[in-house]
């Protein structure tokens, strides 16, 4: 896992998207072939699902390595072995991989938080929570690729010192995330309900979304700066101030639930996950400009 994950962030570095798609699509094949191979060919019942999972994995990594080696491996000539375990840049190294941990955290702490809030209301409310989050993982995902993009174009100019590249990079960024945001909101005010109802056929929890499926269309205009910004920062290794970001919102996330909820039930969830989206947005569009001019005059 460790492997596999090092080689999509260099890959990305790299501009190269196609590669850890690829080795992605490999894997789940081979985990769903692998699976139901050793489930109902050999009888091995749940040890075979993680004996095909583990086979999935291994072919990943090998896929990888020879992708590297068949289209990278000339940079092997480049890699100065004695200068590795140089103590400030392993620092610097270990620096910003700590503050997207903690960064990580934070998340973790806020879905977490929402599914144990909406399971402690009932099973009706659980479901629902549950369903109308999937249409915000849906949109995540998307944007999720874009954010990839910034990441790496954003390191790209700013090595650099390409000003003009950079800040059109960030623009035709914002403007496709805010193309994709109105034609969401769009898309779930048509269809939404109507992708719920492929989720489940059960008609209590179908009605129950109804009375929360308006948050879901606050989503993807009020949420998508955030994940933009994430693969900006990351680019630029502002993590620090990604993480401070994250630290602000997750405590108003917090605080807004615990000051409505008795008054609200689950819709002060609802609003105080909205509000946590639109505050890391707001936070890190503030910290933007000035992050991005001091990475250039580094």
């Amino acid at each position: 896992m460790l492997g596999l994950y090092g080689f999509a962030g260099w890959f990305i570095g790299m501009q190269n998207s196609r590669f850890p798609m690829y080795i992605a699509i490999v894997q789940n094949v081979v985990n769903i072939l692998a699976s139901l191979s050793f489930v109902y060919l050999l009888d091995m019942n749940v040890a075979g699902v993680a004996t095909g999972t583990l086979i999935a994995q291994y072919a990943g990594i090998v896929m990888a390595l020879l992708l590297w080696k068949r289209y990278y491996g000339t940079l092997r000539k480049r890699i100065r072995w004695n200068e590795i375990w140089q103590k400030q840049e392993m620092y610097r190294f270990f620096q910003v991989n700590r503050d997207i941990f903690f960064r990580t955290l934070c998340l973790i702490a806020v879905t977490t938080f929402f599914t144990s809030t909406g399971a402690a209301q009932g099973e009706i409310v659980l479901a629902v929570n549950t369903l109308l989050m999937q249409l915000f993982t849906l949109f995540s995902y998307i944007m999720d690729g874009f954010a990839y993009a910034g990441e790496a174009l954003a390191g790209r100019y700013i090595g650099a010192r390409n000003q003009v590249a950079l800040n059109r990079t960030v623009r035709q960024l914002f403007y496709w995330g805010t193309g994709l945001s109105l034609g969401f909101t769009l898309l779930y005010l048509v269809g939404g309900k109507a992708f719920l109802g492929l989720l489940t056929n059960e008609p209590s929890v179908i009605q129950e979304a109804d009375t929360y499926f308006y948050w879901v269309l606050s989503f993807p205009l009020l949420g998508f700066a955030a994940f933009l910004w994430d693969g900006i920062f990351i680019g630029a290794t502002a993590t620090r101030q990604m993480l401070y970001s994250m630290l602000a919102a997750s405590a108003c996330f917090f605080l807004i639930y615990y000051s409505l909820y008795q008054q609200w039930g689950n819709h002060a969830l609802w609003f105080a996950f909205i509000c946590y989206l639109s505050l890391r947005g707001v936070a890190q569009t503030v910290l933007g400009r000035k992050i991005l001019r001091k990475s250039l005059s580094i």
